[in-house]
């Protein structure tokens, strides 16, 4: 693999809207530098339930264990979390796992994300781990035959507040047996594209649920991920007084747009490519200079449909 470390570095500290540099707030790091021992012991148990979408569609099981566990001598906790379902009747799933510290600081993690499409199948793999004072980061992605690998290196001096698929569960969890959610939890994370990007947690509006044969009270976090590709994705999460999860609700339209890109991902080389060429032209009247860009395409299609009424 090429090493492209201090590009990707570089890249990936700031945000690519105004450049500004992504930062984990001060509630958020407090937050991490508080959790107790004590308080992660009863975060150590298993946990499963349906997926569902806002909608209310089976999305597929979810399951995640924590444990308390030792790495290169190193006593940590060690997350396991696995998703399988279907989107639009397309098989997909997710499986991660996690080596954390006490304060939830990523000492290792495997993450694998697959989509099984008729004729064009996704499948991504990233793994991560501290090393000398760097998180080194290796991604392999293969969309049906062709296959891509990255990899990319951040100093663990900009990665202050990091929260990745792992360790984000077990600090929902954390959050839940605490009943409560400081204001301002902006922490940082990464996108697919390996860009440092922000993250937020929030309280949501205390609810009722059925949960077998009672009503119960259930404790709400809402985690939005401000990703550059594919725009915020909201995940809304209920838990039980005990920790456990009630419910697990993600954006129903957000993940049915993600599946329609990672099934046509010449959309986004166009939209690059016309962008690019819009920055470079910088054209007075850009409605007029888009038709014109995009008029060869329309050559390409087939003829559609005449609207004109059939003759008597």
């Amino acid at each position: 693999m090429e090493d492209d470390g201090s590009t990707g570095a570089e890249a990936g500290i700031r945000g690519l809207d105004l450049g500004e540099e992504w930062k984990a707030s001060h509630e958020a790091l407090a937050f991490m530098s508080d959790i107790e021992p004590a308080e992660l012991l009863k975060c150590t148990f298993p946990d499963s339930l349906v997926t569902v979408s806002e909608g209310g569609r089976d999305l597929g099981r979810f399951t995640v264990t924590v444990e308390v566990a030792r790495r290169v001598q190193q006593p940590c906790m060690l997350l396991h979390a696995q998703s399988q379902g279907a989107i639009n009747d397309s098989p997909c799933g997710t499986t991660v796992t996690a080596y954390l510290t006490t304060d939830l600081e990523v000492l290792e993690e495997d993450y694998h994300e697959y989509v099984k499409l008729e004729g064009h199948s996704l499948d991504r793999r990233c793994h991560m781990v501290q090393r000398d004072g760097q998180m080194l980061i290796d991604k392999v992605t293969t969309v049906g035959e062709e296959t891509t690998t990255e990899s990319v290196s951040h100093p663990m001096s900009v990665l202050s507040g990091l929260v990745t698929e792992g360790s984000s569960l077990l600090l929902m969890r954390l959050i839940a047996l605490r009943k409560t959610v400081p204001e301002h939890m902006t922490f940082i994370s990464l996108d697919q594209g390996l860009r440092i990007i922000r993250t937020t947690f929030s309280e949501l509006a205390p609810k009722q649920m059925e949960v077998g044969d009672e009503t119960v009270e259930v404790f709400g976090v809402e985690r939005i991920v401000y990703s550059v590709e594919d725009g915020p994705t909201t995940w809304q999460c209920y838990f039980l007084a005990d920790g456990h999860m009630a419910s697990r609700v993600q954006e129903e339209l957000k993940a049915d747009n993600a599946l329609y890109l990672r099934q046509h991902p010449e959309i986004r080389a166009l939209m690059s490519d016309f962008l690019q060429f819009l920055l470079l032209r910088k054209p007075e009247d850009v409605f007029q200079f888009a038709r014109e860009y995009f008029l060869p395409f329309a050559s390409r299609r087939p003829p559609a449909p005449s609207l004109e009424a059939p003759p008597h």
